[in-house]
């Protein structure tokens, strides 16, 4: 969407309407979520870059947290549902101050390509850790979890980076364009909102099932990742 010239007195309306998607439960949720933020940070005259810099932060802490306590909630001595509300709670807002860093950054004006960079940087890096929590918690819970399995999860889950990042350019395509609500429902399996307030649930009801949610990951996101490049190809050979 196009930045907007910035409002006297802008509303949480007008920060949600320059979001960039990220599919039906980002938008409905994580991105009114973030609109608020970016609504604070404008009146404490915030730079988006401290939005970046504090999503990172937290993402960071929350995903050491479930790491560290992988292990005693796999022996019995944590409860699950106590690490599972953390990774939701910590999870979702971090994913929250993203989307706001962009949204203050078009209303306001301040957008850069240096911010951008840093946003990016940033979210590689919560992602990693992210990655990290969830396959640490899959091998405490499951010790014989292949090591090749917990490296095609850390190498899929960056397609959804790096697709959302490709997509954002004057070269943009997508495979499926329609936006009705079926395809959207189908897409939330790659919304990064939606797989992360699974992942969590799964981490507070059922994290011996960690595994399979990887097992679960690895075959959408592989699988795009396959049709893209076929997309791809097909479009460059016309």
């Amino acid at each position: 969407m196009s930045t907007l010239a910035e409002p006297s007195h802008p509303t949480v309306t007008d920060f949600h309407r320059v979001n960039r998607g990220g599919g039906l439960f980002s938008e409905s949720v994580s991105q009114w979520i973030g609109a608020v933020f970016a609504l604070v940070a404008q009146r404490l005259g915030l730079r988006p870059t401290a939005l970046t810099i504090t999503n990172l932060l937290l993402g960071l802490a929350t995903s050491v947290t479930v790491v560290a306590l992988a292990g005693p909630v796999a022996s019995g001595d944590v409860p699950a549902p106590v690490v599972g509300l953390v990774a939701l709670v910590g999870w979702q807002i971090a994913y929250a101050l993203d989307c706001a860093d962009g949204q203050l950054a078009r209303v306001t004006g301040q957008g850069s390509a240096a911010g951008a960079r840093v946003d990016v940087l940033c979210d590689v890096a919560a992602q990693i850790a992210l990655v990290a929590a969830l396959s640490a918690t899959a091998v405490a819970q499951q010790p014989a979890t292949p090591t090749w399995l917990v490296a095609a999860f850390a190498g899929t889950w960056m397609v959804n980076l790096v697709t959302s990042v490709m997509q954002s350019g004057p070269n943009a395509a997508s495979m499926v364009t329609s936006t009705s609500l079926p395809v959207r429902l189908v897409k939330l399996v790659r919304d990064y909102g939606a797989v992360i307030f699974v992942a969590a649930l799964v981490l507070a009801l059922a994290p011996a099932l960690t595994l399979w949610v990887m097992l679960a990951f690895i075959a959408v996101n592989g699988g795009f990742l396959l049709a893209s490049i076929a997309f791809s190809a097909r479009a460059s050979l016309r």
